[in-house]
C-alpha cells in the first residue's frame, strides 16, 4: 500500500495494522516521517518493496501473511506519453513514479497477480487507474478470480479507480 494512503487508512481505522511498500527509498523515508508526526509509526511497517516482493510470507502466528485490503496508486504514465506531461511534473517526479510502462498500463499486469495471492477470500483489491487505462486493466479482474468490478469516474467522468473482490487465496 503506497505510504500517504496508508496514513489515510490509519486514521479512520483505529484497529488496522498496515505494510506499506514503496520502491523508493526517499519516498519510505517520507512516509516515515509523515507517520511518526501523526502518531502511527507502531501500527504501520515500511518495506521497500518492488510491489509486493519483500512482503513477509509468514505473519507472527506463523501462518500465512494476507490482507483484507490492498490499495495502489501505482505509476501509470505511459513513457509514450512523457512528452506530453507539464514540464513541473516530467522534470521534477523520479520516472519510477510516473511511468507504469510504455503504454502505462503495463505494471498492473504484475500487480494484480500479486494481489490475487495475498488477499485473503473476499479480500478488497483497489487500484488507482490512469486516463484510458480502464480497458486493459479490466480484462486483469476475470471472473474467475476476482468478483464485484467496480469502476469509479473521477469529476471529469473519466474511470479512475477501480476495485473487486478476491475469490481465493
Amino acid at each position: 500500500m503506497p505510504a500517504c494512503l496508508s496514513l489515510i487508512c490509519l486514521t479512520n481505522a483505529p484497529a488496522a495494522a498496515i505494510y506499506a511498500t514503496d520502491i523508493s527509498k526517499a519516498a519510505l523515508e517520507v512516509a516515515r516521517r509523515n507517520a511518526a508526526g501523526h502518531g502511527f509509526s507502531s501500527r504501520i511497517h515500511f518495506l521497500e518493496s518492488n510491489l509486493l516482493a519483500e512482503l513477509p510470507s509468514l505473519d507472527t502466528r506463523r501462518s500465512p501473511l494476507s490482507f483484507d485490503l490492498i490499495i495502489s496508486n501505482p505509476p501509470y504514465v505511459g513513457r509514450r506519453e512523457a512528452e506530453q506531461l507539464q514540464v513541473e511534473v516530467r522534470k521534477h517526479e523520479p520516472g519510477i513514479a510516473l511511468f507504469g510502462g510504455d503504454e502505462g498500463y503495463e505494471f498492473y499486469g504484475l500487480l494484480i497477480p500479486e494481489a490475487a495471492q495475498r488477499l485473503k477470500p473476499g479480500g478488497l483489491l483497489v487500484l488507482e487507474l490512469g486516463y484510458n487505462s480502464l480497458p486493459a486493466v479490466q480484462p486483469l479482474l476475470d471472473a474467475s478470480h476476482w468478483s464485484n468490478v467496480g469502476v469509479t469516474n473521477d469529476l471529469a467522468g473519466i474511470p479512475r479507480v477501480v476495485s473487486a473482490e478476491g475469490l481465493w487465496h
